[in-house]
């Protein structure tokens, strides 16, 4: 390794003692050297940076203080930010999703919370809009008001025109947590059709915005904050005219009745992700400038490679990185990426070009072992190059030379994929394979676990009938004609049941291991055989294996001992390879890592609740360590009827690079096409075997911390069991050093890994960040979306360690944090009470509070701990595509489709408002889809989709549409089949009915309003966020 690039942590990467936390991990944010300032107190940056466009919530009454708020109290003296330290400060008050309790302060989103509503009613009572968009007011124009309200003109600043302050538009405040239109601060919650508490019924509708200029209960009249030359484009909420120590209401006219805040003024992610793809969308992307911000992952695109990855292959928290780690420090914004090596490209792209250097292999920098890629220089005639890594000049080998050209560019440069691409292929030489001989093909066991239930529920048939298809479409290398991947069969119930399928048998042999404690594999000859020769002799057992089992009894199964059986035959065979894994039940079998059941709800809410997330016993982390060490992926199918313990049984899938498929209370007749997708799709999967990783950096930081379906036995190595298409590597830098604006940041992510055919290989993809010592730089080069995955896996993380309220806390208080830093260093002076959101985070907030309230993080006896621990484990390799969608789902209307058109009907926002009872939407999160039908749905639409003559008539328990000939119907499935492209899980789709009981299950995707079992809606989130911001400043 570079001896520059990898130098020990400085102070800040450090974790404090007795946080309990080893070094690298979460331990950056609880710097000694912050906790030493002031509360609330930044350093200053270096010089301000030009103004980035951004979105501002502006002035107001100075904020309250911590009496007046229940929410989040816990930073009201403003502690130093924390990143899932071990344990919160002691001034931390419980920032929790529980029920109120009157002797504490507030909980988060608690239903009854009177100072903290009465206070966010009168602040936001009337919210004022200021747009800087397009129209902007022209230089020098005052805003208009009183004499005395003319603007403060600062020096002239060439790059952008002076923007001052429109007529105001002041907007009713919004519902709070608890007040529906016209509420008292002390009434219940008001109550949905279902008795559910939540938002006010569908059909109550909007009241129209007072007059401009008119505040609703506040005696006075909204404060024109002066004009400091110029500022940030974007809207601008403010909260004027209250008073400082309470509520607007106590003075002037009788208080009106609260109506609603617009949800349209504030940022919608709906409008951010459609604006992208009206500028950006069917455009060709050139990857040929360092540290541009690429289209954003909802956006369709063409991306031509020219010396940087795609952004298929890695995308950014930000592209461009602060100069110092004090600049680092004080904007907090995440310094990630999140790579995904083996992304699927589309056809209309190049694929990945294979470099051949024979046995001279690929040419590498002695010094930091960088591979060749466009971030060379070659000097001296070409003789030498010097390594854009680590700055060791190196000399090139006889075989690589080339002259160069006029400007010192070689005469080869567009010849060499290595020279010219961001990402590229090499063939590894034998130094790169185990023992230095070439590696098998891989192997594919399927193992059915054939219990009672399993066999009488028809399961073991099922899966039976479709392995004779798959395995006529296993894995190949293109230009072969058959595939090279070996097959195997194991079932088991509390003994394992091993399968000879030798080609030259008439029929399969068993043979039972009924010593599960130490297991060995009975034979090797005719265990692991090519399917197309042994075909016969497998479609023979498929067949014979559910009547074999049909008079079985046995109930009790094991687990571990199946894994470790399956790896002990690839060992054997010298090979890589996939374990498949079709399990129902707790593993309660005399065996090792026998499970009990612990699902003990007395645990949420409380410190230990982590213990729910952590395996039950070391057994399953030890057999993942010898899983990845032989090359063994496991990918689990789950069909639990109760409680099976994900959080055990899914840690071998999660740290050996396969995948977990949960199907709660299988049935077959309605199940098995959604768990026949996931099995055709997961056997298909372009996957590398036998996997190791390493991220090099240019001098100056480092990566520190990785997230991932990864194993780790030092600090650089990566090692995966397998990888596929769908699986991301988040991994978080951290500074040793300065980083200069002219040579940039440059990361290398390097994949070795065993094809389906068996050889070797190098997968390089290359990135090249810009550097810079302005802060407003960093803010315009972040991507949310990115952020947001970052955010989601560190706090995953962070749940095995740390109790849920503190990790909550701590993301409201980066969040508040990023923008505080913003505020002060990268637009001009301004009204105190403003909220103001740099433009390429003003979505921050609406994903930030979705991350919040997923299942995860919400402290809730309600929500069944192995969905948790199935959600948390399904994140953890999620790419930023798949996080986008998972936390803000995707909802279409689709009463208004045009038949005609083969473009998606316009996406609106996730929230109850949203939905009519003459519509039908759909819904969909990347697991679920739901097909929502609104009472008064247009009866030829019904007829179309359903081809039934009523909404009465609907059959709700379908989950697959009927297959009609009308445009209708046809139009709509082909809007299902193109949500479900792509995606790594096979979405179940459910029927929802306006006001019937599934519609709870339904409600709870609408990410903006308040939730069903707690936290927050939006715009009670973004008040939120706004208080710690005030407590933050002052």
């Amino acid at each position: 390794m570079s001896q520059q690039g990898y130098v020990a942590a400085p102070p800040y990467s450090q974790s404090q003692p007795g946080m309990g936390l080893s070094p690298p991990h979460y331990g950056h944010y609880g710097d000694p050297a912050l906790a030493t300032s002031p509360p609330g107190m930044m350093k200053p940056a270096g010089p301000l940076g030009a103004a980035a466009p951004g979105v501002m919530l502006p002035p107001g009454p100075p904020p309250p203080g911590p009496h007046q708020f229940g929410q989040n109290g816990a930073h009201a003296s403003g502690h130093p930010p924390q990143r899932f330290p071990g344990l919160p400060p002691v001034s931390n008050v419980a920032l929790s999703y529980a029920s109120y309790q009157p002797s504490t302060q507030s909980s988060f989103p608690s239903p009854v919370s009177t100072s903290s509503v009465t206070h966010l009613g009168s602040q936001l009572s009337a919210m004022q809009i200021n747009s800087y968009g397009s129209g902007l007011t022209p230089p020098g124009q005052g805003p208009p008001g009183p004499p005395s309200a003319a603007p403060f003109q600062g020096p002239p600043r060439p790059s952008q025109p002076s923007i001052l302050q429109p007529v105001s538009q002041v907007l009713p405040s919004p519902p709070t947590m608890l007040n529906g239109p016209g509420a008292s601060p002390m009434s219940p919650p008001t109550h949905r059709q279902d008795g559910l508490p939540g938002s006010a019924p569908l059909n109550a509708q909007y009241q129209p915005p007072p007059p401009p200029g008119q505040t609703l209960g506040a005696g006075c009249p909204p404060q024109q904050a002066a004009n400091y030359g110029p500022q940030m484009a974007g809207a601008q909420l403010s909260y004027p005219g209250g008073f400082p120590e309470g509520p607007a209401q106590m003075a002037g006219p009788p208080p009106q009745p609260q109506k609603k805040l617009d949800p349209d003024v504030i940022p919608s992610p709906i409008q951010v992700i459609e604006n992208d793809r009206t500028t950006r969308g069917g455009q060709v992307y050139t990857t040929n400038i360092r540290g541009q911000i690429p289209p954003l992952v909802t956006t369709d695109c063409v991306i031509q490679d020219q010396g940087n990855a795609s952004p298929r292959y890695i995308r950014c928290s930000t592209y461009c990185f602060p100069c110092t780690s004090d600049m680092a420090k004080q904007a907090q914004v995440p310094l990630a990426a999140v790579i995904k090596p083996f992304a699927t490209i589309p056809s209309n792209e190049t694929p990945l070009y294979l470099v051949n250097h024979g046995e001279n292999g690929p040419v590498r920098c002695n010094r930091c072992k960088a591979y060749m890629c466009p971030f060379m220089q070659f000097i001296e005639g070409g003789r030498r190059y010097q390594c854009g890594f680590c700055n060791c000049v190196n000399d090139v080998p006889p075989f690589y030379f080339q002259h160069l050209d006029h400007i010192g560019r070689r005469l080869d440069h567009y010849e060499k994929p290595e020279l010219s691409l961001g990402s590229y292929e090499y063939v590894a030489t034998l130094d790169y394979c185990r023992k230095n001989k070439p590696p098998n093909p891989p192997a594919f066991i399927f193992m059915i676990d054939v219990s009672y239930s399993n066999i009488k529920n028809g399961l073991v048939k099922l899966i039976c009938e479709e392995l004779k298809t798959v395995l006529e479409k296993l894995p190949k290398e293109e230009q072969e004609e058959m595939s090279a991947i070996r097959v195997g069969f194991i079932t088991y119930n509390k003994v394992l049941h091993f399968f000879n399928v030798k080609s030259n048998l008439a029929q399969p042999q068993m043979m039972v291991v009924t010593d599960v404690g130490e297991v060995f594999v009975p034979l090797l000859d005719g265990f692991l055989v090519n399917y197309q020769e042994s075909q016969s002799v497998i479609h023979n057992l498929l067949d014979q294996i559910p009547e074999m089992f049909a008079d079985s009894n046995e109930n009790e199964t094991v687990f571990a001992p199946v894994i470790q059986a399956g790896m002990e035959a690839l060992k054997a065979a010298e090979c890589p390879g996939k374990l498949f894994i079709f399990h129902s039940s707790l593993p309660t079998a005399e065996a090792p890592g026998k499970l009990k059941n612990r699902d003990d709800k007395k645990l949420v809410n409380t410190d230990k609740e982590k213990i729910l997330f952590q395996p039950q016993t070391n057994v399953c982390e030890s057999l993942a360590k010898d899983c990845v060490a032989h090359g063994c992926s496991v990918t689990l199918f789950l069909f639990p009827s109760q409680y099976v313990d994900v959080a055990s049984l899914g840690l071998v899938p999660l740290l050996t690079g396969g995948t977990l498929y949960k199907y709660n209370n299988f049935q077959v007749h309605l199940d098995s096409q959604q768990f026949l997708n996931d099995l055709r799709n997961d056997i298909g999967k372009k996957i590398g075997f036998d996997a190791i990783m390493r991220v090099r950096t240019s001098t100056g930081f480092r990566a520190t911390d990785f997230f991932g379906g990864i194993f780790m036995n030092n600090t650089t190595d990566v090692e995966m069991a397998a990888i596929d298409c769908d699986k991301a590597v988040t991994v978080e830098f951290k500074h040793d050093d300065k980083l200069s604006e002219d040579s940039g940041a440059l990361i290398q992510c390097a994949v070795l890994y065993t094809t389906i055919g068996g050889q070797r290989r190098l997968r390089i993809h290359n990135l090249g960040l810009n550097c810079s010592s302005q802060l407003a730089d960093l803010y315009k080069s972040c991507e949310t979306d990115a952020l947001i995955n970052f955010f989601a896996k560190s706090a995953f993380k962070a749940v095995l360690q740390q109790p849920l309220k503190v990790i909550r806390e701590i993301l409201i208080n980066q969040t508040a944090h990023m923008l505080v830093c913003y505020r002060k260093n990268c637009i001009g002076p301004s009204a105190a009470s403003q909220l103001i959101l740099p433009d390429s985070m003003k979505i921050l907030p609406v994903y930030m509070n979705c991350l919040l309230k997923n299942c995860v993080l919400l402290s809730r006896p309600e929500i069944s701990t192995d969905e948790r621990a199935y959600q948390r484990q399904l994140v953890m390799t999620m790419g930023v595509a798949d996080s986008q969608l998972f936390f803000y789902p995707q909802l279409l209307p689709i009463h208004t489709l045009d038949v005609k058109s083969t473009m998606l009907p316009a996406a609106v926002r996730c929230s109850e408002s949203r939905l009519s009872e003459e519509g039908i939407f759909l819904l969909a999160n990347g697991l679920n889809m739901f097909l929502w039908l609104g009472v008064s749905s247009p009866p030829e639409l019904i007829q179309g989709i359903f081809n039934v003559p009523s909404f009465a008539h609907i059959n709700t328990d379908m989950t697959l549409l009927p297959e009609v000939e009308s445009p209708y119907s046809q139009q709509l499935r082909m809007i299902m089949s193109v949500i479900q492209q792509k995606k790594p899980y096979s979405m179940k789709l459910t029927i929802v009915k306006q006001r019937e009981q599934p519609e709870m299950i339904f409600r709870q995707f609408l990410v903006e309003d308040k939730g069903l079992y707690g936290g927050s809606s939006y715009v009670d989130f973004l008040c939120c966020v706004y208080k710690e911001i005030c407590q933050l400043l002052n």
